[in-house]
């Protein structure tokens, strides 16, 4: 089941304007020399004041105007045991597993229906899911390379599935045939990255940190995902999660996949899921009982952060990586939604 957790409260203390950023950033689907598991396991716990500074946040919006916004974190109770990972098992080389078991939608009916029209295509190339009518949810390194935001990132834009393709009708007759998905673009109205990406801020961590929220220009009337706080690993049912996207590999279709994680830190999840960049970006969710309810309940547990090479004893290695949703970024997220912290204060 699906636990209720107290979330700690994240207030914000004040705004200041910055400068316009340059949007000179080149988009990279793969990120290089991050922090891997080994060196998760050495990393202090950060203190309360590290916090206030990681989760402080940059706005950007649509005009280019930016602020940074300087946060409080209230109730928090710190975990002593430091970055503890759970050792499963030993790493494959390659993006794709053994056999490829990454499933294309071809059919609209399951394209356009819940909870695969949660998935949402970036303009900058990655993936996102709706976590609410407004606001989407996406990888922070899709729009800021931890230095300056990306140069797609200017004119942002969120490709929604549509329903019923317009225009040409043999050309309409061959999307439907094939299950290629048509997009209804929108404009994004403001974006949050939270200060931990920031290279000078974080370094080693900046990982940990791997998420952005978009709002959109105008609300959307589709069904979107719950947030819910990341189960350890020993919680998840066979340990196994999901998620869909638009791999760069199979171009105009939704590509679902699901499997198991095999190593966790507090924040990360490592796991053997099959997928090519443009997938980057992905809500990761699970299906838990509701308590005390009969039914089934989906929830978004951690955003699809790629494939990334790290060092493992002076050795290059490779695996996919999932940002979990922690109590504190649950907390964070929630507060980007609805600009207080009173609808998030149970997980």
């Amino acid at each position: 089941t699906w636990h209720l957790k107290k979330i700690p409260q994240i207030v914000s203390e004040r705004t200041f304007s910055l400068d316009s950023p340059k949007f000179e950033a080149k988009t990279k689907l793969e990120l290089n020399s991050v922090c891997g598991i080994e060196c998760q396991r050495k990393l202090p716990v950060p203190s309360l004041s590290d916090l206030k500074d990681l989760l402080s946040y940059e706005t950007i919006f649509e005009n280019g105007t930016r602020t940074l916004t300087e946060v409080n974190v209230l109730g928090l109770a710190l975990d002593p045991a430091g970055n503890t990972t759970t050792r499963r098992s030993s790493r494959k080389k390659r993006q794709i597993y053994g056999t490829d078991s990454r499933f294309s939608i071809y059919d609209k009916r399951f394209m356009t229906n819940f909870p695969f029209n949660t998935a949402v295509k970036i303009s900058t190339g990655c993936s996102g899911i709706l976590i609410s009518p407004k606001h989407v949810l996406t990888a922070a390194h899709c729009l800021h390379n931890g230095k300056d935001y990306v140069k797609g990132s200017k004119r942002l834009r969120v490709g929604l599935m549509k329903t019923k393709s317009r225009g040409d009708g043999r050309k309409r007759k061959a999307a439907k045939r094939n299950g290629v998905p048509s997009f209804q673009w929108t404009r994004v109205k403001s974006t949050h990255i939270p200060k931990g990406w920031f290279k000078g801020v974080s370094g080693d961590i900046a990982l940990d940190y791997d998420y952005a929220v978009l709002e959109l220009k105008r609300p959307h009337k589709r069904k979107y995902m719950d947030l819910g706080i990341s189960p350890a690993i020993k919680m998840m049912p066979g340990s196994m999660i999901h998620f869909s996207g638009f791999d760069n590999d199979r171009s105009g279709q939704l590509v679902y996949r699901f499997c198991s994680i095999s190593d966790e830190s507090n924040d990360l999840f490592y796991q053997y899921c099959d997928a090519e960049p443009g997938s980057t970006g992905s809500g990761v969710y699970l299906r838990l009982k509701e308590p005390n309810k009969k039914k089934w309940k989906r929830k978004i547990i951690a955003v699809f952060s790629g494939h990334q090479w790290v060092d493992v004893n002076g050795e290059q290695q490779d695996y996919n990586v999932a940002v979990r949703i922690t109590p504190l970024k649950y907390a964070q997220i929630c507060f980007w939604i609805h600009g207080n912290d009173e609808n998030c204060t149970q997980g």
